[in-house]
């Protein structure tokens, strides 16, 4: 089996849907997007138990950490807000009000910059040092997940109610291309694949995963995949993509040429979203309650 599940992290009295996540490396923790909770997890990997929450917050969805200032950032759907917590203790040292729908967010850690997507169309560009919104990217739909450039300084987007991927300078703050994503639709989790310069992916309608070349978005391949993803890794050193799927499956692909199956791998229905670090070599799969389980994060290491 590429991915071997080694252990069940109980979050707690945790109901409804669970979002993103974030690494503090240093300290061996993972902050986890508590969107049905109204609250952040703090998860103690080290000895694999919760050892804090951040409550009153409202429909977190994204979280980001920056290890240079040692802030966790949070961005929170329910009322638009960006707030900044110094991660040694939680205590809240800013906050940014940026719109509706404050979603996913990307780490700069080279241009000391986190950068936000909200709105019904709209990447906002925070400065670390600063703590302000420096510049705003418009897009033409609400942005789902988008990946920053590392040898460049473009952002390609998901940007399902255009169906396109639109692909944004940031230093000029504009749209520079838009990529039809033609038949399909329903385009949530993208990761970058820079060593083979391709895009990945992930439809939910039909299912596929699909790769572009981040040159001029021309589709080199794809295939089928698990269904309501909502994350996607690769896994450089193996070779290999991890696809999490909310129909409660994560799909391991061989990235080395035409994606090819290596393994379906059942987890629980709703577990859409995960976090691969490869630093740890680990997956980490947010898993809501169910009439049988409490909430928790799976975590699965790869196999050889």
């Amino acid at each position: 089996m590429p991915l071997r599940l080694e252990a069940k992290i109980p979050l707690g009295d945790v109901k409804g849907r669970i979002d993103h996540m974030a690494i503090d490396l240093a300290r061996q923790r993972l902050f986890v997007a508590e969107f049905g909770n109204d609250s952040v997890g703090i998860v103690d990997l080290n000895g694999s138990r919760v050892s804090g929450r951040i409550r009153g917050l409202k429909e977190p969805q994204g979280v980001g950490y920056v290890p240079s200032s040692d802030t966790l950032y949070v961005a929170s759907a329910g009322d638009g807000s960006l707030r900044l917590f110094q991660a040694e203790d939680l205590k809240e040292v800013g906050r940014l009000e940026l719109g509706d729908d404050a979603d996913n967010i990307r780490v700069d850690n080279a241009g000391n910059r986190v950068v936000v997507g909200y709105g019904e169309g709209a990447l906002a560009i925070i400065g670390v040092t600063e703590n302000r919104t420096v510049a705003e990217i418009p897009l033409h739909g609400h942005p789902e997940s988008f990946r920053l450039e590392s040898g460049g300084s473009r952002v390609f987007v998901n940007v399902p109610d255009a169906h396109a991927i639109e692909v944004a300078d940031r230093e000029s703050g504009k749209v520079i291309a838009q990529w039809p994503t033609g038949r399909s639709s329903a385009n949530f989790p993208m990761v970058l694949a820079e060593t083979s310069r391709q895009i990945l992916v992930v439809f939910r309608n039909p299912a596929m995963l699909t790769a572009y070349s981040m040159q001029d978005g021309v589709p080199v391949a794809s295939a089928r995949t698990c269904g309501d993803a909502d994350d996607v890794f690769v896994d450089a050193k193996l070779h290999r993509i991890y696809v999490s799927c909310g129909d409660g499956h994560l799909d391991v692909f061989d990235n080395a040429g035409a994606f090819r199956l290596l393994a379906r791998i059942p987890t629980a229905s709703g577990a859409r979203t995960a976090l691969f670090v490869p630093e740890l070599d680990r997956l980490f799969l947010a898993v809501r309650a169910s009439a049988h389980e409490p909430a928790a994060i799976w975590v699965y290491r790869p196999d050889p």
